[in-house]
């Protein structure tokens, strides 16, 4: 009879729990806002925040940022309470977040805010290295024309991809 022994580092793999990075993204952002310029933030969170965070209850749809006082916030982002929150903390699900950015990112926001129709837009929040991250995008809003252009040409494209797929099937 053979003796077989597992090894700590095959164990390792198999018990851990696979986590998704990605927490929660803004889909219509990039139809809404024409994307100039990304930079990754980190976030000043609460206790009960990143527990709802890791459970995947957050909304960026409504959220933006602002920049006051030479410190940028993360407004509008609900991040939903667990039930089995603390008794003696009182969550607010939509308080204004602070972002976490180097001074020069920050300078470089401020000027282009400054400048006439930029906005700052978050698009996706995501895990990096057990750190909580927000994508912000610094973008011009898209009008109504624009938006028909859009779609106009990727209905184009789909329809040439699909040309191209049926010729070469012939």
């Amino acid at each position: 009879m053979k003796q077989t022994y597992t090894t700590y580092a095959k164990m390792k793999g198999s018990t851990r729990k696979q986590q998704s990075a990605s927490i929660a993204r803004n889909r219509k952002a990039r139809h809404d806002y024409a994307i100039e310029q990304k930079l990754e933030a980190g976030l000043a969170l609460e206790g009960w925040e990143v527990k709802s965070l890791r459970a995947g209850r957050a909304q960026l749809k409504e959220g933006y940022v602002t920049i006051d006082r030479g410190e940028a916030f993360l407004i509008g982002a609900h991040f939903s309470p667990l039930a089995s929150a603390s008794t003696h903390v009182r969550p607010n699900p939509t308080r204004a977040r602070k972002l976490l950015l180097h001074r020069e990112e920050l300078n470089k926001l401020i000027g282009a805010v400054d400048r006439r129709g930029y906005t700052l837009i978050p698009l996706s929040l995501y895990w990096k290295r057990g750190r909580a991250k927000l994508e912000v995008a610094l973008a011009r809003g898209k009008q109504a024309h624009d938006k028909r252009e859009a779609i106009k040409k990727r209905e184009t494209e789909r329809e040439m991809s699909r040309a191209m797929r049926a010729a070469g099937k012939r």
